[in-house]
């Protein structure tokens, strides 16, 4: 590091010279690190044939026998075969007070085929495997207050307006159907992961509340844009793919690998009441 006095005296050719291998060490490691991640899930993740693939709980929902309460968990796994390599599938998953099960929420492309609708809504296990893809938990509330909000989650569902439509890369597509939800219903505050491809599909929109409902985006068709928000951070899209900054939990978002630094917690609210979930 180099104090103030020591800047002054500095040949300015040689203080922008410093800085610009700074810059460039840094830019370096980065590209290092995604590289390294991204051949690391191809060697590792994908080799299972996804017909015969676990579709089996994860055991991160509690058991609705012993949980009397309202619970909202929202989780994302990486996407089927090839598409895993590049990305997540995201989906929401509701239990109502006192309910026997959970309601699992997603967007199915390949329904289309059948002339169905891409939203499903069925009772799959809430935390299931996609496909032998270990679940990551994103959000978690719980407790008084929760029950309103899967009110509203639900009026989202119905709302969303490409459940006609289904497109891989940029939109819409499954993570473009949760980030709606999220933006229907900020008390979520959800913060989709950067490989969530798809999340910033606005279509004709140019700007919009981020999904987290803490700031606000700008996307051009999901293929390029910015996003600055307290849960986000600062996020730029490249043609779908996305690079960033975590402040709130400091870490890098990076494409392919998702989040470098530190680990993701998905906050949770219990019985905490509606002011702590309007201002998580």
């Amino acid at each position: 590091m180099y104090g103030c006095a020591q800047l002054a005296d500095m040949p300015r050719a040689s203080y922008v010279s410093k800085m610009t291998r700074s810059s460039g060490t840094t830019l370096f490691f980065t590209l290092l690190i995604t590289v390294m991640s991204f051949f690391t899930i191809v060697k590792n993740g994908f080799s299972q044939d996804w017909r015969a693939a676990s579709r089996a709980s994860a055991e991160l929902a509690p058991d609705p026998a012993v949980t009397p309460e309202a619970v909202i968990q929202i989780y994302a796994a990486r996407a089927v075969r090839w598409r895993g390599y590049f990305g997540v599938h995201c989906w929401i998953s509701t239990k109502r007070e006192n309910a026997p099960g959970y309601t699992v929420y997603e967007v199915i492309g390949w329904r289309l085929y059948s002339g169905s609708t891409a939203v499903v809504i069925h009772d799959r296990p809430p935390d299931g495997r996609w496909f032998g893809a270990e679940p990551e938990l994103l959000r978690d509330l719980r407790g008084e207050g929760v029950e309103k909000l899967i009110d509203r989650v639900e009026t989202a569902v119905a709302a969303y307006p490409y459940a006609g439509e289904y497109t891989i890369w940029p939109g819409p597509n499954s993570n473009t159907f949760v980030a709606f939800v999220a933006r229907s219903v900020p008390e979520l505050a959800l913060d989709l992961p950067p490989t969530a491809i798809g999340k910033d599909y606005l279509g004709r929109a140019l700007m919009a509340r981020a999904a987290s409902g803490t700031g606000y985006q700008f996307s051009l068709f999901g293929l390029l844009g910015l996003t600055l928000a307290r849960e986000e951070g600062l996020e730029i899209n490249i043609l779908g793919l996305t690079f960033g900054i975590d402040a709130m939990e400091p870490a890098l978002k990076l494409p392919f690998v998702g989040r470098v630094g530190t680990e993701f917690v998905a906050r949770r609210a219990l019985a905490t009441g509606p002011e702590t979930l309007q201002n998580p």
